[in-house]
């Protein structure tokens, strides 16, 4: 049973207090207000979950995020109705999604705030027990600034529960060092991975990834602070080097996707994880609609398999990262869980293996509903958890951070080989020849290529690609690859909007528009350039 995450809103409280009009001369004392809350241990426990739970609102990691054109070259928005918004990559100033995302990030930053205001107020708790629940805040305020300033650019920062309305922007680069500091403090503070025990909760294995993460970002485009590179490997290693939390890749990359679905963790892979729970039924509800939405395309009647509309696609850009593209197998095993070789239809639901021929009809295959054990399964609402840090990534960003440094060195190769090692299925029990797939005798650049190429074929589907493509310059390069590749493809009616998916793309949609709302009622906001 996954762990649930029982939301409580401090932002409704808030609202009831504000309402309270002044000519009622009782004194209320039948509502909540952050003066009488936040008391108790338990209080501050349920306004963290809060915080947590803003990261599984449908507008973030619970459903809008897998159709914003996050997966970059690797997938596209496969509806064909479609013909504006961030989904298509035509995003107006007014577009909801992206309104919707920058106001839940705020929303998460406001309840964070409010809790670490009021962090001390309860006296019956260790000290032990307060530290990790600030530090969980901090990290979890951090995370929202560090989704908003990747996709927006320098935004208000805001470090106390304010309801000022015109807060001019800071700039990226100092907005990183803020984040980077109160993720270091937040380091310090957290349980450790072992005492933590699953992935839906921040450690410290968690905080010192995506400290590796954003640095990484800091030493990109358009920050360019090189020393980025340094602290990223610094953090990815002590990840790596911590015996206690013995971080491992299981064996298996297909189960790490199978665990997802099937409620069961995996910390030594899946340091941490977006939680979801249930199916939408009884008192307490989580669902998400990770596999609903971007599973594999199920829409006949079998309520075993699982519904799901499909509507994020592989690219043949994608599909030739992998080995042997001609080929219907590839012994690369992750191609063909990451990209779903067959389709699925009839009750009860049968899979019959695509042509060679249909690559831009592959649907995402890494979220597979049939693998649920909730039941009955709802058409929308799945208990799928979403990986947002594995173990692969960490070795992935320590392989960039060290070549970068000190070039490919024996560790750079290593950590990069590991992750292809366990792809090849050299880390299966009985496996022969563990190096057949290793890389070998790269100079800088074309390790950085190399790099950059097994962070898609790992991490594709993951909310991960645009943002890399962003940092390393790469993503107008890319995106222009990636409409060429779909132009040449000779595609069905059904599916030749993914040639006007990638057409779309422009400069500027390295960042998204500065939400029309926001620059209404902020005066002190700035567009960015080109919208």
């Amino acid at each position: 049973m996954k762990y649930l995450i029982k939301t409580f809103s401090l932002i409704c409280i808030l609202n009831l207090a504000a309402s309270c009009n002044k000519f009622i001369d009782t004194k209320p004392e039948d509502y909540l207000t952050s003066a009488n809350y936040y008391k108790t241990e338990a209080q501050l426990k349920y306004a963290l979950n809060s915080i947590y739970s803003a990261l599984a609102h449908y507008t973030l990691y619970g459903r809008e995020m897998m159709r914003m054109g996050l997966d970059g070259e690797d997938g596209y928005y496969n509806v064909v109705t479609t013909f504006d918004g961030v989904k298509v990559y035509v995003v107006p100033s007014v577009d909801p999604d992206v309104a919707n995302f920058w106001a839940t990030c705020y929303q998460g930053i406001y309840r964070a705030n409010l809790l670490l205001e009021n962090i001390d107020k309860p006296e019956s708790i260790t000290q032990k027990n307060r530290d990790a629940i600030k530090g969980e805040a901090l990290f979890l305020r951090s995370y929202f600034y560090f989704l908003l300033v990747s996709n927006f650019g320098g935004v208000p920062y805001v470090t106390v529960p304010t309801q000022q309305i015109n807060v001019s922007r800071t700039s990226a680069e100092q907005i990183y060092k803020e984040i980077i500091a109160d993720m270091e403090e937040a380091e310090g503070l957290v349980l450790t991975a072992k005492e933590v025990g699953f992935g839906g909760r921040i450690s410290k294995s968690a905080v010192r990834g995506i400290l590796a993460r954003v640095n990484l970002f800091r030493a990109g485009y358009p920050v360019y602070d090189a020393a980025g590179y340094t602290e990223a490997r610094k953090w990815a290693k002590e990840v790596i080097d911590d015996t206690e939390a013995a971080h491992a890749l299981n064996p298996n990359f297909a189960q790490v996707f199978i665990n997802y679905s099937a409620d069961q963790y995996d910390i030594k892979e899946s340091i941490w994880e977006i939680e979801f729970w249930g199916n939408n039924r009884g008192t307490f509800k989580e669902g998400g609609q990770i596999g609903a939405y971007n599973g594999i395309r199920y829409t006949a009647a079998d309520p075993s398999y699982g519904y799901s509309t499909g509507i994020v696609n592989a690219t043949g850009v994608l599909w030739e990262k992998y080995d042997s593209p001609n080929s219907l197998t590839s012994r690369d095993l992750r191609r063909d869980w990451t990209i779903a070789p067959f389709s699925v239809s009839g009750n009860p639901a049968i899979e019959q293996n695509r042509p060679i021929g249909e690559i831009y009809q592959r649907n995402c295959g890494k979220y597979r509903r049939k693998y649920e054990v909730v039941t009955p399964k709802d058409n929308q609402y799945t208990p799928i958890n979403f990986p947002v840090l594995r173990y692969a990534d960490i070795l992935l960003m320590f392989a960039e951070a060290e070549n970068e440094v000190n070039g490919p060195t024996a560790d750079a190769y290593e950590a990069i080989n590991l992750v292809r090692r366990r792809g090849f299925g050299k880390l299966l029990p009985g496996a022969t020849d563990v190096e057949e797939f290793d890389l070998g005798g790269l100079d800088q650049l074309q390790f950085r290529t190399e790099l950059q190429n097994e962070r898609a074929r790992e991490l594709s589907f993951e909310y991960l690609r645009k943002g890399d493509l962003v940092r390393w310059n790469l993503f107008s390069t890319k995106m222009g690859e990636a409409l060429t590749h779909a132009q040449n493809a000779s595609l069905p009616a059904g599916y030749s909007h993914a040639v006007r998916y990638f057409r779309n793309v422009s400069p500027r949609d390295i960042v998204w528009p500065i939400p029309a709302y926001e620059l209404g009622v902020n005066r002190a906001l700035i567009q960015n350039t080109g919208w």
